[in-house]
């Protein structure tokens, strides 16, 4: 885990910057097929990826977490707000003006069975992207495939294989190996240990953190795994409902959170040590189901299920603010006064 105080005293370049982005998928029905509604999936969220960092992006299922990297990724059009590769607004390019940008980011999908082409081999899935972009030469690319393949720990042997050949962990590791050919400065990993087994999961995530350094690569993790963020991440920011409720580095989040939805996330995780039974005793857990995204409550998204709601909670909606240095909280009992 990288050190942060190291990282804010030697700030390194923006590789990546999403300003008020917003997805609102619109609800279609009739014959003629009109809009009655809006799934509000991604509602107004913006954080900054340093190069060289992790950002781990954590919240329950249906918050918005895998919306926001398909939309950085420019497989959805935002509905508003601006993405920024190194600089470069890249929301509004076209197909075309994409393909420099998309060699620079890619992705890990949390699925390594129905994200690999059954009918391609290992060596034709990896050097497919080296062919179509050109970026080495006719009679080169299978001796980069093997490279790539000893970097993410697979036999270069085994190039000439079929994907169901493969355990589901030596999937995720080809996976890998062919976001790595195009030597990207992003990489955006969803969720991407969770369909493995539990005994392989530690090995992807100690190989993308070994990778990360070899390649100098930035991420944003995509995760509803605290202790898989709290592993590989740098910082991490905690969605709810579409929105970041809190943001900061790792150590400060889980020694001092300050948002009751992170609170409460800390406390749900499950406590095995002897001895810990006053702590126990001491978590609040949450009640109810996270609200529906097509009718999300006003003010407060988390109000609903909130333990220390107020009356304002429920008209005003708490805007993302730095209450202390690096820490950012989406609360109103923060911005009083």
């Amino acid at each position: 885990m990288a050190d942060s105080h190291i990282q804010d005293l030697n700030p390194e370049p923006e590789i990546l910057s999403v300003s008020g982005l917003k997805m609102h998928f619109p609800i279609k029905q009739g014959i003629l097929r009109s809009t009655v509604g809006y799934v509000y999936a991604v509602d107004g969220v913006s954080f900054q990826i340093r190069k060289g960092e992790t950002l781990g992006l954590v919240g329950e299922s249906g918050c918005g977490k895998s919306t926001i990297g398909r939309c950085i990724l420019r497989l959805y059009r935002p509905t508003e707000g601006r993405v920024f590769l190194e600089g470069q607004d890249i929301t509004d390019l076209t197909a075309r003006e994409l393909i420099p940008y998309r060699k620079r980011m890619q992705v890990i999908f949390q699925d390594p069975y129905s994200s690999l082409n059954p009918k391609l081999r290992v060596r034709e899935i990896i050097g497919e992207a080296l062919r179509v972009h050109r970026l080495v030469g006719p009679d080169q690319w299978q001796d980069r495939v093997k490279e790539l393949m000893a970097a993410v720990g697979l036999h270069p042997d085994q190039m000439a294989r079929y994907p169901h050949e493969f355990s589901g962990g030596q999937r995720q590791r080809i996976g890998v190996a062919r976001c790595l050919a195009l030597n990207p400065d992003l990489i955006i990993a969803d969720e991407p240990v969770s369909a493995l087994d539990v005994s392989i999961q530690a090995q992807v995530i100690n190989l993308l953190d070994s990778l990360k350094e070899h390649f100098h690569l930035s991420y944003l993790v995509i995760s509803h795994d605290l202790a898989l963020v709290e592993h590989i991440s740098d910082r991490i920011a905690v969605m709810y409902l579409g929105s970041i409720a809190e943001m900061t580095d790792v150590q400060r989040l889980f020694q001092n959170p300050k948002h009751p939805y992170t609170r409460a996330l800390l406390d749900s995780v499950p406590i095995a040590k002897p001895g810990a039974k006053e702590r126990r005793k001491r978590r609040r857990l949450l009640v109810g189901d996270i609200p529906s995204p097509i009718q999300p409550p006003s003010g407060c998204r988390f109000h609903t299920r909130c333990p220390e709601v107020t009356d304002d909670c429920k008209h005003m909606r708490p805007q993302l603010l730095e209450v202390e240095p690096q820490h950012w909280v989406a609360c109103l009992r923060y911005q009083k006064g």
